[in-house]
């Protein structure tokens, strides 16, 4: 299959990307796992905040209206399936497989985003998207002010409980992962947070902190730091710059979301620190500006 675009990833900033492209007039394919990030919070019966126009929809149903919207387009074309054994072909064109289908772009999009991690404390991994999350400007507001825990898995830790106090009494749960020093003790102590070093036995209930002691901590809603991989092995592949972050690894971009290797593009959670919804479409906007206008020149 020859494409002039390939975009790897029809979640958020994958739809997005492949959105200005199809405006464009191009030919343009989308490959999609099925696997986007925040599929939990769809499993759990929550919705997604903070895009605007979007406020409280479902996940799910908005990709489905971003997909049914890009698939009008006639020079779209869609393939379900996981993309794999991608090479940079002679010419500079860049190859891949999806299942036993061979595709050939003239530019690639990784819009493949990434896998979360999380800490191994009993209960958490069951409740993830549900009562745990990671993004206060994502979940917090939901959970009415009420009480808030922390569970460290590093030094971020302390970033988590310093933000949180603005939605609600939050608690440090320190589980062993992370020892504040004086000035950082000082600067939650300044913010309202409690700090509980008893280490975490497990989590129970919707989001109840039992502590080795016996102790039982009920809260609202629990916030974590889970490391992150590249949810697709595309971009070492074909040996895509990576930058390190506070979470884990990402594709590094410049300017139009252009990585280190020639025609390739990344945007989404796997070409940033940090995301969210509207961040992702943003970025996969720019992705698309990038790979058209690189046609260009």
């Amino acid at each position: 299959m020859n494409v002039d675009f390939a975009v790897i990833g029809g979640s958020f900033a994958g739809l997005s990307a492949a959105l200005q492209l199809a405006r464009a007039r191009r030919k343009v394919l989308v490959v999609d796992a099925g696997q986007r990030r925040n599929r939990f919070v769809d499993d759990a019966g929550l919705t997604s905040h903070g895009f605007l126009t979007q406020d409280g929809r479902a996940p799910a149903a908005i990709v489905a209206d971003g997909k049914a919207q890009l698939l009008r387009y006639p020079s779209v074309q869609w393939l379900d399936g996981t993309a794999d054994d991608a090479r940079i072909a002679t010419g500079g064109r860049l190859e891949f497989h999806v299942g036993h289908v061979a595709v050939s772009a003239g530019r690639l999009i990784l819009a493949t985003g990434v896998r979360d991690e999380l800490p191994p404390v009993p209960g958490l991994a069951e409740r993830w998207g549900r009562s745990v999350f990671h993004c206060p400007y994502c979940h917090g507001y939901e959970l009415d002010g009420g009480e808030i825990g922390v569970i460290a898995s590093s030094a971020l830790a302390q970033h988590h409980a310093l933000m949180l106090p603005d939605w609600g009494r939050t608690t440090l749960f320190l589980n062993g992962a992370f020892a504040p020093d004086a000035d950082e003790l000082g600067a939650l102590a300044a913010r309202g947070a409690r700090v509980e070093a008893t280490p975490v036995l497990r989590i129970d209930g919707e989001a109840d902190v039992v502590l080795v002691d016996g102790r039982v901590l009920r809260m609202a809603g629990l916030f974590t730091q889970p490391r992150t991989a590249l949810a697709s092995p595309v971009a070492q592949q074909l040996g895509c710059a990576m930058e390190d972050g506070p979470m884990g690894p990402f594709i590094r971009v410049t300017g139009p979301q252009e990585t280190s290797v020639p025609h390739v593009f990344a945007c989404g959670d796997a070409a940033r620190a940090a995301g969210s919804v509207a961040l992702a479409v943003g970025d996969g906007v720019m992705a698309g500006f990038g790979a058209h206008r690189s046609t260009m020149f």
